[in-house]
């Protein structure tokens, strides 16, 4: 696995903390456990576009007044949805 800051080859899987702000703006959580990629050799730990994707989306779609300040990213993702699916993302 290539770093994406670096380009070393050294970039391994790995799950950290992470903080993050709520899409409202009106606070930020932590999120435990979360699937990162670190690079051994520019020390850069880092999460794909698609495990921020999930987080984003995820967080569209709940109630986020319900959540805890620190959390696990498993715990977050299994926080019953209020939408199917995130309806503003055109991307798709």
């Amino acid at each position: 696995m290539n770093c994406q800051w670096c380009e070393s080859d050294t970039a391994r899987e790995t799950s950290d903390t992470v903080y993050w702000e709520l899409p409202d703006g009106t606070k930020a959580i932590e999120i435990q456990e979360t699937p990162s990629i670190h690079c051994l050799d520019c020390g850069m730990t880092y999460q794909s576009d698609e495990t921020v994707k999930e987080i984003e989306d995820q967080l569209f779609l709940i109630d986020t007044s319900k959540l805890e300040k620190s959390m696990t990213y498993a715990e977050l993702m299994a926080a019953p949805r209020l939408l199917k699916r995130n309806y503003f993302d055109f991307s798709q």
